[in-house]
C-alpha cells in the first residue's frame, strides 16, 4: 500500500504539472480525489491494516493527499494567471491609434434662429410664454375681434376638431390668455407651432412656427412698436438694416401695418433675394384693438398696447439663403449637417 501511495504521488505530480487547461485539471482532480478516485480507493483499504501499519500508512496517505491538493491549487492559479495574461495581451489598447469619432448631432436651423430671437426680446424685457396647440375658438378668434361671421376666418383655412375646438392658426390665443391672467404692464413673445390648411410647397406648409409679441401698458404708442421692431431687425440682420411700415388691416389691431426690411443681401439696391425691390416683407403688426383689450378686462381708456407676428420659417429661410421651406422639415442629414456648430 505504501508503494501504491508513492506511485499515486509521483503520477499526480507529473500529470498535474503538465496540465494546460482548467477542464483537464478538473478531470485529474476527480481521478485522484473523486468517489472512485485512486487515492480514495487506497483510503478505503485502511480498515484491513494491522494496528501497527494503520498509523504509518494513514500519515503517508494524508501527506500524499495534502501534496496533491496543493499541486492542484498551484496549477489552478498558474492556469488562471496564464488566462488573464493572454486576455490582457489580446485586449491591449494601442493609445497611438486614432479614436473612433463620435458623430454628434447639431441644433436644427429653426432652433438656432429661435434662440437668437428669444435672446433679443428677453434683452428688451419681454417674457416667453407658451400654450396649447389645440385651442378653443373663443381664444383663437372671438376674443381677437373675429366673431364666427367674420370674413377673415376664411383666409386662415382652419383645421376644426369640433365647432368650438380647433388647431390654433396663430399663437395669438396666448396673448388673450396672458391678458386674462395678468394685469398690465405686459411684455411677452409667444413662439410655437400653428396649423393652417395649406398645401406644402416651397413657401407654404400646413404646419409652421410663429412668434407673436405683445406689449400692454399705459402710454404705449405706435412709436414704441416701430422702435421695438426696428431694433429687433437691426440686432438680427445688422445695424444698417432699415424698416418700412405699410398700412394694412387686421381685425385685432388698429391701426395695422405690414413691415418690410431693407434687403440684407443688396442693401436695398435690388437683387434676386428681394425680387429687385430692395425690400423684403417680414411681418404684420399694429396697435391692439380697444375691443380686444376690453374683452380681456383691460380698460382701453387707460391702457394701450401693440402686437406683432412673424413666421420663424420666413426668418430662417432668409437668414441662411434657403429657397425651399420643405428642406426644414424633411430631416435630410445632408442638409442639416451644414448647420453644425452654428
Amino acid at each position: 500500500m505504501k508503494n501504491a501511495l508513492e506511485s499515486i504521488r509521483a503520477e499526480a505530480g507529473r500529470l498535474i504539472g503538465a496540465v494546460q487547461d482548467a477542464q483537464a485539471l478538473d478531470a485529474l482532480r476527480v481521478r485522484f480525489f473523486g468517489k472512485k478516485g485512486e487515492l480514495t480507493a487506497i483510503l478505503k483499504q485502511m480498515g484491513g491494516l494491522s494496528a501497527e501499519e494503520r498509523p504509518v500508512i494513514g500519515a503517508l496517505a494524508n501527506e500524499v493527499r495534502e501534496e496533491i491538493d496543493a499541486t492542484v491549487r498551484g496549477a489552478a492559479k498558474r492556469l488562471a494567471n496564464a488566462e488573464r495574461a493572454a486576455r490582457l495581451a489580446g485586449e491591449t489598447i494601442d493609445v497611438t491609434l486614432p479614436g473612433t469619432r463620435q458623430d454628434l448631432g447639431g441644433r436644427h436651423p429653426l432652433d438656432i434662429v429661435l434662440g437668437e430671437l428669444k435672446d433679443i426680446f428677453l434683452g428688451m424685457g419681454f417674457d416667453v410664454v407658451q400654450g396649447p396647440e389645440i385651442e378653443y375658438d373663443k381664444y383663437n378668434f372671438e376674443m381677437l375681434n373675429m366673431p364666427k361671421s367674420h370674413p377673415s376666418r376664411d383666409t386662415q383655412d382652419t383645421f376644426y376638431i369640433t365647432e368650438n375646438i380647433l388647431l390654433r392658426t396663430q399663437t395669438s390665443p396666448m396673448q388673450i390668455r396672458t391678458m386674462l391672467a395678468e394685469k398690465p404692464p405686459i411684455r411677452i413673445i409667444c413662439p410655437g407651432r400653428v396649423y393652417r390648411s395649406d398645401a406644402a410647397d416651397a413657401t407654404h406648409s400646413p404646419v409652421f412656427n410663429q412668434i407673436e409679441g405683445l406689449a400692454v401698458d399705459k402710454g404705449i404708442t405706435f412709436t414704441d412698436l416701430k422702435g421695438t421692431l426696428d431694433l429687433f431687425f437691426k440686432q438680427l440682420y445688422g445695424p444698417e438694416t432699415r424698416t418700412r411700415f405699410r398700412p394694412h388691416h387686421f381685425a385685432y389691431t388698429e391701426p395695422s401695418a405690414e413691415v418690410d426690411m431693407s434687403c440684407f443681401k443688396c442693401g436695398g439696391k435690388g437683387c434676386p433675394m428681394c425680387k429687385g425691390e430692395g425690400w423684403i416683407e417680414m411681418l404684420g403688426c399694429g396697435m391692439v384693438h380697444p375691443k380686444v383689450l376690453e374683452n380681456c378686462g383691460i380698460d382701453s381708456t387707460v391702457y394701450s398696447g401693440f402686437a406683432f407676428g412673424v413666421g420663424l420659417e420666413r426668418i430662417t429661410l432668409m437668414r441662411y439663403g434657403i429657397d425651399d421651406m420643405r428642406l426644414l422639415f424633411e430631416n435630410d442629414l445632408r442638409f442639416l449637417k451644414q448647420f453644425k456648430g452654428a
